[in-house]
């Protein structure tokens, strides 16, 4: 049965971390069956002002997951459910 979650990795260029992050979840979305997509903040000056001291951000069905570093066992965890 396809999976109903879905990720999004809030990032910027050139953040080492975000890069990181989104390979983190392209590898682990995969393996659950879950659409994942990123999100440049820049493009957005109202996530720019509320995420730009903590990226990447993690969202898992639109509410935020993690941020700086994924936590591959908390992330599959919300996945699987």
């Amino acid at each position: 049965m396809p999976s109903t979650h879905h990720v999004t990795v809030l990032s910027k260029r050139g953040c080492h971390l975000c890069e990181q992050a989104s390979a983190d979840v392209a590898r682990i979305a995969g393996e659950c069956g879950v659409a994942w997509d990123e999100r440049d903040i820049t493009d957005d000056p109202e996530l720019m002002a509320e995420h730009a001291e903590e990226l990447p951000v993690i969202l898992v069905d639109g509410r935020q997951h993690d941020c700086w570093r994924v936590d591959e066992a908390r992330l599959r965890a919300a996945l699987t459910r």
